[in-house]
């Protein structure tokens, strides 16, 4: 079958947009193929900085034919129901239509639509072009003379040529007869900016890949990123080095080279007295290189790889030289950074946050510290850290911010703090949580374990949540500005990992007294939008949402630790068979209910007679008596913590209930006995309470 080859080569496409708009390209052309009806066997995009391309095999030369039955109005109807039917279905009288009986409307009209199926050719050279145009770029831009006119051609830089051909292996494929912002579609391309910039005759996917590694393109990211991190391992062992990984980095720099081409530099080792991280940080954020570490040790070594776009005639020396030059510009920097910032004290810094807006309704970063360390020092306890501890490291722990080194390397915020309080000599706690209050960043990131972290790390997370609560800021659709997502799943994370019994409406409110002067945040508010964030959290982990939603919807429920355990107690239960049938004798009792309390205009929510259950049948005297019993016995389960021994009293009732239902009449023609029987399975849906609201739970 047929295939597709489409090239859109430009001027260099920002590393970062290369991944997402090759997808894009992916997603978007195949999608209007299928909506066209017009299925295929495999696609797969490609990219590089100069061109996105797309293979789609196993197109039909022809799409199928499509027959189409209409129905129209009743014969008789109004001249106008009849114009918009013959207009909708194509056809100028009704001499085209067929009239058909149905025995309950009688007759109607109907048209039967033929469209005979399109060349894929013609259908690809409609789509092509439409896409091209309206390509969602995050940002693009018009170049040359047309760009003065409306509605000109936006790329992410300028476009200069387009491969588009289609197929079969067994014959020459045809040019996809298109043109975009005065570029034809054809079957040029070129290849390598230097190494191979003459001009390439390509015809179908095969070719294409082929004649691009003869002009020195290696056209798949994934292999680009393959030849880096092995050549980069094996030059790094052949000085016995080894290779500090990353991925982030790797990711990047495939996207700025077509054929990569490793080399190492050097700098000099009195720079090794920086802080490794801030080596790493100045290497990666201006050279784009990776550093490496001396051979069997976590040391740094005084060398770097770097990736060049091209293999030189003089084995790279050029090109080493002139990045070891750079190189040495940004560590001299960074070691300025590093001895001018050791001259000041952390608490001297203090007074510039003071200066420093945080947020224009919630102060300055001064006052911010002010809050952390006072709810950091009322956390200690409940986490097992020193409150003298925990407010020295809560007022250090932004200081590093109006650093030089975190001025110009934001990323090493925290970790810099770290080292600075070490060098004046702060206790190691101190130092941590310095560092680690920031955890953790996302849900794979690790949870501090140092109770003083803790304790900091949560004061600065509710902190930041009480505090645009309380200023109405709050996430909207795919929209946080404030990350106010990651920090609750950080404040959940710290909690479940550590095993923390908090009450999160009590430090809430420990949080709005910091706000003085300000409205406090709505609690209730907060705590839904830490359920949502804890259902999310634990759906990834394997739980139900509706089990969470159940015990949620208990007043008081703001310990997750022990809203978790409830969680897993009741999904354990819900897996046995008394779960099952107590959760469905539940939502029967719940049903019937529903409609009579509806009905008759009242709540049924007293406590049942129990000398009147007792004079009923036994099914019912047995399901009062069970009821009594299992009540007390989950509710003091549930007041001990102990969930497992609540959902074992519930299991009690399964029995009963089963009884219930199969030998008593609910709705009897005694109206005081049916109002009792009523009650008795208020009396079950008051019992499941004790554990969640079986109401929230599906099934």
């Amino acid at each position: 079958m047929p295939d597709l080859l489409l090239e859109l080569r430009s001027e260099e496409i920002p590393a970062r947009m290369q991944r997402r708009a090759a997808e894009d390209l992916k997603k978007l052309v195949t999608d209007a193929l299928v909506a066209r009806g017009f299925l295929y066997e495999g696609a797969k995009a490609f990219s590089t900085p100069r061109r996105l391309a797309l293979h789609i095999a196993g197109l039909p030369a022809r799409g199928e034919a499509v027959r189409e039955e209409r129905r129209g109005p009743r014969v008789g109807a109004p001249e106008a129901a009849i114009q918009g039917f013959l207009k909708g279905a194509g056809l100028t009288s009704l001499d085209q239509a067929t009239t058909v009986t149905d025995p309950k409307k009688g007759e109607f009209y109907l048209a039967v639509i033929e469209r005979p199926g399109r060349e894929t050719l013609d259908v690809l050279a409609e789509l092509l072009p439409e896409i091209i145009k309206s390509f969602p770029w995050p940002k693009s831009m018009r170049w040359g003379a047309a760009s003065a006119e409306p509605g000109s051609l936006r790329w992410v830089r300028p476009l200069q040529s387009i491969v588009a051909t289609f197929g079969p292996e067994t014959e020459t494929p045809e040019v996809v007869p298109f043109s975009v912002g005065g570029i034809a579609a054809g079957t040029t391309t070129y290849g390598h900016r230097f190494l191979a910039p003459e001009a390439i005759e390509v015809r179908r996917f095969d070719d294409y890949i082929q004649a691009l590694e003869r002009a020195r393109v290696i056209l798949d990211p994934e292999r680009r990123k393959d030849v880096i991190l092995h050549d980069a391992r094996d030059l790094a062992f052949a000085r016995g080095l080894d290779l500090v990984e990353d991925e982030g980095l790797l990711d990047e720099v495939s996207g700025l080279v077509e054929w990569p081409v490793v080399l190492m530099g050097s700098f000099d080792e009195s720079f090794l007295d920086i802080p490794a991280e801030a080596i790493r940080a100045t290497i990666r954020a201006n050279q784009k290189c990776f550093v490496l570490r001396k051979g069997g040790s976590d040391d740094l070594a005084p060398a770097f790889i770097l990736v060049s776009n091209l293999f030189a005639t003089d084995g790279g020396l050029a090109i080493t030289a002139g990045n070891e030059r750079v190189v040495r510009a940004r560590l001299s920097d960074a070691k300025f950074f590093w001895e001018t910032d050791k001259a000041t004290r952390l608490e001297d810094r203090l007074p510039k946050l003071d200066s420093i807006v945080f947020h224009e309704k919630l102060g300055t970063q001064g006052e911010r510290i002010a809050r952390i360390a006072a709810l950091a020092q009322d956390l200690a306890p409940r986490v097992g850290a020193d409150p003298a501890l925990a407010g020295r490291a809560a007022r250090l722990a932004k200081a590093d911010l109006v650093t030089e080194m975190v001025g110009e390397f934001p990323e090493l915020q925290g970790l810099m703090g770290r080292k600075y309080a070490a060098l004046q000599g702060e206790h190691d706690s101190v130092c941590a949580a310095i560092e680690e209050h920031y955890k953790p960043l996302g849900p794979s990131d690790r949870v501090p374990s140092d109770p003083v972290s803790i304790a900091v790390a949560l004061a600065d997370k509710l902190d930041t949540l009480a505090g645009f609560w309380a200023i109405d800021e709050k996430p909207t659709g795919s929209k946080d500005p404030f990350a106010l997502r990651r920090a609750a799943l950080g404040v959940i994370r710290l909690i479940l990992d550590r095993g923390l019994r908090l009450r999160l409406l009590e430090q809430v409110g420990a949080a709005d007294r910091g706000l003085a002067g300000r409205a406090g945040a709505d609690a209730k508010d907060l705590l839904a939008f830490f359920a949502d964030r804890l259902k999310v959290y634990l759906r990834d982990q394997g739980a139900r949402h509706d089990l969470i939603d159940a015990v949620f919807a208990l007043p008081g429920q703001d310990d997750l630790l022990m809203v978790v355990r409830r969680v897993e107690a009741l999904g354990t239960f819900l897996d046995t068979e008394d779960g099952k049938n107590l959760l469905a004798g539940y939502k029967r009792a719940a049903n019937i209910l529903r409609i009579e309390e509806k009905k008759d205009g009242r709540a049924y929510d007293a406590e049942p007679d129990t000398a009147l259950a007792a004079a009923g049948e036994p099914a019912e005297r047995a399901l009062g008596a069970a009821l009594a019993k299992a009540r007390d016995t989950a509710s003091a389960a549930v007041a001990r913590e102990d969930f497992a021994g609540a959902m074992q009293a519930l299991s009690t009732l399964r029995a009963p209930v089963d009884a219930f239902f199969q030998d008593v009449t609910v709705n009897a023609p005694d109206p005081k006995l049916r109002e009792n029987r009523l009650l008795l399975l208020n009396a079950l849906r008051a019992a499941t309470r004790a554990v969640a609201e079986f109401a929230k739970i599906e099934g």
